[in-house]
Formats: C-alpha cells, structure tokens, sequence
C-alpha cells in the first residue's frame, strides 16, 4: 500500500524541517520540497496536502519566492503559514502590505471562528509565535477571517470549500502552545490522512525494499559507532545477513576511548555479527588536516578521506557493489537538497556518489527520517537503549569540535576535557534530562596563573542543548556548581587548558556544533 503524503513547499523559512517534523508526530509522513518544484511533479506525487513555508521575502516585491495560482486550483488543501499565507492572499486577489505594527514573539491570538476546520478545539484565546513585518490587509475573495490578535486584524483565514487555509503564525514551534493541534486538524481532518505513518512498519518495509535491491550483492556499511550508523548497520545485517561487511574507521577524531568502546560493542567479542573491521587511520588523517582551518574544507577532507579508505577495504573483500550511510533527514535539507536551505553540512554525501567512487551505488536507510525517529527504529531493530540514546556524534567527529587546525594534540586536550564534562553530567542525572553536551577547543589561546608560573594556553567551551529534532535548539541552563567543578578538574587535570568557557548561543543563529 503506497503511503500517504504531505508535502512542504520550501520558501526559504528557518522552520522547515519543523514543520515536516510536526506532521509527522501527527503519524503523517511528509517530506520537504523547493517552491520551484513544478506543478507537473506535485501532481505525480499525488499528496493529500501541501503546506507553505514561511521565508524572509515580501510576497509582493519583483524576484520573491512565488508559485502560479494552480497550485490552489489543483483540489488538494493547501496551508500557507507566515510567508505561506500571504503568498496565498497575494497570488488568489488578496492585499498584502507593510504592517504599521510588526509582531515578533509570543503573542496573544483571538479565535474568530470556533468551527474552523483547522482551529477545531484550540482555545479561544491561545499563545503563537509570530514573526512577520508585512501583513494580510485584505483577504482574497471567497475567504473569511478566523483569528486576529491586537496589531494584526488577519491572523488566519481560510476558504474552506477550496480547502485554502492561510494562518500568519507559526504552528510548528513550541512557542504556538497548540500549533501541533492546528496541524493534526489540517493533515488529519482537512486532508483525510489516516495517520499509519510508524516506525514498526517503516522498519518492516525497509527492510524488505533492501533485501529486494540487493539481492546476491555485497554491502559495505560505514560504521562510525554513533547512534545513525549503528541503526543503519543493524538494519542491513537483519535484511541481508552476512552479505554485510562493516568497516569502522578510527579517524583519530573520536572520543575518549570510543574506539576501544565500538569494537566491543560490534566487534567479534559483540553481542552483534556484522563483519566488523576495523582500520586504524589516525596519523592518515592529521596529515591530510595539517594547516587546514577552514571549517568546510576539513569537512570535506574527512568525507573525502573516509571515501578513500572504504575504497580501499572494499578492494580488500573483493566485489562491493553497494555502500551504506547513516545519512539522515536534516542531513539532506542541510546539504542543500530537499528545499530552499542554504547549505549549512557538507561531510554527508548525499544526493548521489562523485565518478570516481567504485561502488554502484549508496543506499540510506534512514535518510527519511529525524533523529528522534531513527531512535525509535533502534529500539523496533533490538539494539540496547543506552547505545540508542547515547550522545549525539557529529561525522567529521572532533574535527568540527576543534576551531583552527586539527592535531594529535588538540584532539587529546579535547578528548580528556570533554570525557570530564560528560562524567560529571552524568554523575549529576543531566544525561537523561539534556538533549546534548560536549566540549570543544576554541583556537582561543590567552594568559593564565598556574601555582607561580604564567601560562599561556586554550580555552575550552562547555556546550550544553536540549532539542527535540535537532533543527532548533536552547542552551540549558547548566546548575553552576557543576560548570565549576568542571572548569576545575579540566584546568587541574588536562595539560595545555587554562580557561573554560560556557555557550549560551542558541540555534539559530548557532549551529549545535561548532563548525
């Protein structure tokens, strides 16, 4: 049975993902695409809704981001939000200009109509977020207005025999304290989805489409340890058994002793037969990093330089024909595919293998998915709860948790002060309540007393977040006797440290990571 879809028509908003994220927690499945994606396509697809983003632009300037009228003549509900909305009043007769009042933040918003559709049980008077310059002066013929607040007289409207609805705020953020509620009504209620989209049948599916395209060939798995490539690797070892060969390679950019930890776990002493191999590639890796500082280019040095070890492995146990990654969703749309993104990661190799990869092809089994999904899919696969809600890991590992140039020293220093940081968390029950927290090495270096001596060495940055799907995140506030007894074992007990800073920064603007 082909599964139900919702699509996300990309303006260029910052909440994208999230709103694709939303409708999924409604067991919708949905996926993200560029507003320039053609009519054509979107009928081929056959979604039972479309959704419009929100995006920086003024509708009604030469050059926005638009689409033509028949994509709401098409007979499927469309759900225009923030830019989305206004865009839909633009382009159907509506008027929209500058606003007198620009809203931004929390904001109180009235309920018009109680029997909308899309507003079925919200409160009459809720909390969204809003965040807009221009506004819906005029609604486009054969809409109603539905919500308003103090400073902005068209909050939602809808024409609800087109199946249009248009809301100026954002019911994918927290913040908007039923915006899930307004979703599930319009992809559940408006669109009719039935909702069958989980993670027990997606397993079971996936599982089958990979036995199916595999067939007698063999698979190598790039095996990193971390929650993604552990998921995929057992996925494929429960689809294709020993036609699996898993090859981790030790960068030298892993934490504290993880490499000893992931060969146990997968190795031959494991509770898992995966083909486990294991390559020691540390002093290969710091020589292609040697004088690098540039954050993309390490990005790609690593990327690159694991290509060419699986290359070489595969060489090893003969014919290879198909290669596996734990490539995930936000690692598509921030590779700058699947919407308006600009790219924000390049160490994933998605969208396609480069000429000169010897494999036939690469095969993503979690590429749909967020990462509190591919989570779920652990737990549906079997593997242990503490590997499935380890700490996040980046790909390119330490390389983008030390700003400047990597080396054998820098990664030590960040390797001890981090292991400290996560003890102490952990000591302290902070694992099973914050998202994610690490130590990075800034390229910071400045002067220090130590007992008599002056010393002139690096700070290093606690950093500390709580997410739901990694797109956005908040800065936790850390209880301050903890950052002191890591600022104090870290400065006493890691060589080359003489200051601890702590990020507060949020994402946006900031990244979780730090390069």
């Amino acid at each position: 049975m082909k599964r139900e879809l919702v699509i996300v028509l990309d303006f260029g908003g910052q909440y994208n993902q999230l709103v694709a994220r939303r409708v999924r927690e409604c067991s919708v499945y949905c996926e993200i695409y560029s507003y320039k994606t053609d009519i054509e396509t979107i009928k081929r697809m056959n979604p039972r809704g479309i959704i419009l983003t929100g995006g920086p632009n003024s509708c009604y300037e030469e050059n926005s981001p638009t689409y033509s009228r028949k994509l709401f003549e098409l007979g499927i509900p469309v759900l225009g939000l923030c830019y989305g909305a206004q865009l839909m009043m633009h382009v159907l007769g509506g008027k929209v200009e500058r606003a007198p009042v620009r809203e931004y933040g929390k904001t109180e918003v009235l309920i018009d109509k109680a029997d909308s559709r899309v507003l079925k049980g919200v409160s009459e008077k809720t909390i969204c977020w809003m965040s807009h310059f221009d506004y819906i002066s005029q609604v486009a013929p054969g809409f109603e207005i539905t919500a308003h607040t103090a400073d902005c007289p068209i909050a939602a409207a809808e024409n609800e025999d087109a199946g249009l609805y248009a809301i100026q705020f954002h019911p994918e953020v927290l913040h908007t304290v039923e915006g899930t509620k307004m979703l599930y009504n319009f992809v559940r209620c408006v669109c009719g989805c039935s909702g069958d989209w989980r993670m027990d049948s997606f397993v079971e599916t996936s599982i089958r489409a990979i036995r199916e395209k595999v067939g007698d060939g063999k698979v190598l798995c790039a095996l990193s340890g971390g929650v993604d490539s552990s998921v995929a690797a057992v996925m494929l070892s429960k689809a294709i058994g020993n036609q699996l060969t898993c090859v981790f390679v030790d960068h030298g950019l892993l934490r504290k002793d993880e490499g000893d930890e992931v060969e146990a776990i997968f190795g031959p002493k494991g509770d898992y037969d995966l083909n486990f191999v294991r390559v020691n590639a540390q002093e290969r890796f710091y020589e292609k990093l040697a004088g690098v500082q540039e954050p993309e280019i390490k990005r790609k040095i690593i990327g690159e330089e694991f290509i060419r070890v699986f290359e070489e492995e595969a060489r090893k146990i003969g014919k290879v024909d198909f290669l596996v990654q734990g490539t995930i969703y936000p690692d598509v749309v921030e590779s700058g595919l699947g919407g308006e993104s600009a790219v924000i990661k390049s160490h994933h190799n998605v969208g396609g293998l480069p000429d000169y990869v010897d494999f036939k092809e690469i095969i993503e089994p979690l590429r749909d998915l967020f990462k509190d999904e591919v989570r779920k899919v652990g737990m549906e696969v079997g593997l242990p709860e503490k590997l499935v809600y380890r700490q996040p890991f980046p790909g390119p590992g330490l390389g983008v948790r030390i700003i400047g140039e990597v080396t054998a020293e820098k990664v030590r220093i960040v390797q001890e002060a981090d292991a400290i940081y996560r003890e102490e968390m952990d000591a302290a029950g902070l694992n099973r309540t914050v998202g994610q927290y690490f130590a990075a090495l800034t390229n910071m270096r400045s002067v220090g007393v130590m007992g008599d001596e002056r010393t002139y060495d690096y700070a290093v940055a606690l950093r500390a977040v709580n997410t739901i799907d990694f797109m956005t995140a908040e800065a936790v506030e850390v209880p301050y006797e903890i950052l002191g007894r890591v600022m104090s074992r870290v400065i006493n007990e890691v060589k080359g440290v003489n200051r601890v800073l702590y990020d507060l920064t949020s994402k946006p603007p900031g990244t979780i990571e730090f390069e």
